[in-house]
């Protein structure tokens, strides 16, 4: 189901701004798939693979932004924002599955330096926007910067 819905949102929503210049912004995309599908639950590579040529072909974000925080903050910060309310079912999961998610999250920015940028969100929230919108000059508005950022 997250294929078929990945695959509707790039060719309804994504590839049509797109083609008209407009920068996309997505919240989760292809990296979450590896992580939650491929490292947590086990689906080989392989098949990944063969979901991504069918759903997003050769389609991939300029910049990727990960904030990283270690598990335990993340968890309490998730704990606060749900009040007494009950944890979903990922902030159910025991410590070493937020680990396991955070370790192949931060793999995934040592493996593509050139697209991804791993914030630290261990700080107030000022402090990593401006982390981020440090990145995003950085890639997009420094001098001499290409014309990606208007693929992005």
């Amino acid at each position: 189901m997250f294929a078929a819905a990945r695959d509707d949102h790039v060719r309804t929503v994504i590839q049509p701004a797109l083609n008209q210049g407009i920068w996309v912004l997505c919240d989760r995309f292809s990296d979450s798939t590896r992580v939650y599908q491929g490292r947590l639950g086990h689906v080989a590579p392989a098949v990944l693979n063969a979901m991504e040529r069918v759903t997003i072909g050769d389609l991939k974000p300029d910049l990727t932004i990960i904030l990283d925080v270690p598990v335990e903050i993340g968890l309490k910060r998730a704990a606060a924002r749900r009040g007494t309310g009950a944890p979903d079912r990922f902030e159910a999961e025991d410590i070493r599955f937020h680990q396991e998610l955070r370790d192949a999250y931060r793999q995934i920015a040592a493996n593509e330096p050139q697209r991804c940028v791993l914030i630290d969100a261990n700080a107030d929230a000022g402090t990593v926007a401006a982390s981020i919108w440090a990145a995003l000059r950085s890639r997009f508005f420094a001098t001499g910067a290409s014309s990606a950022a208007s693929s992005a």
